[in-house]
């Protein structure tokens, strides 16, 4: 049986992004598991993790491990302590980021459904993202006109 420590340091995906710096450990592929994905992401003092996001198949967790991460949610934002825990369900209802405005790094760990594919929208941006039953990216963009059902087609 495979196990991870949420305290160590060994990270799969370094973010050098100014605003967005983190580390990304992915817990669920190391323990080889199916049906629950699950990555641990450190935050450095004043970054976010991803764009303000919301998922259509998938219902997510937040787990604070380490320190004091501030959620923006459609309710506002919140300040929360370790050991707090969130879900994030499916929907508009479920739309959230994750930023560090204290002085030290923070760690969470988010938990995550595996239903592919999946439709991820992003609403400060208006953006769209798709990806197909393996989880590689079909698309990412924003919406044009609606079309009708037969527009193309002969």
């Amino acid at each position: 049986m495979d196990v991870f420590n949420l305290h160590g340091d060994e990270w799969n995906r370094v973010e050098e992004r100014s605003g967005w710096r983190s580390k990304d450990a992915w817990v669920g592929a190391r323990l080889g598991a199916e049906l629950l994905g699950g990555s641990l992401y450190e935050l450095e003092p004043g970054d976010r993790l991803w764009p303000y996001h919301l998922h259509h198949a998938n219902e997510e967790w937040l787990i604070v491990v380490r320190g004091q991460p501030t959620l923006r949610s459609p309710d506002g934002e919140q300040d929360l302590r370790e050991a707090d825990v969130v879900c994030f369900r499916r929907g508009k209802a479920g739309a959230h980021q994750v930023s560090n405005r204290t002085d030290s790094p923070i760690r969470v760990l988010m938990l995550s459904s595996m239903v592919a594919p999946e439709i991820v929208e992003y609403p400060d941006s208006d953006k769209v993202g798709t990806s197909d039953v393996k989880g590689k990216r079909i698309l990412l963009s924003r919406p044009g006109p609606m079309l009708d059902y037969w527009d193309g087609e002969d």
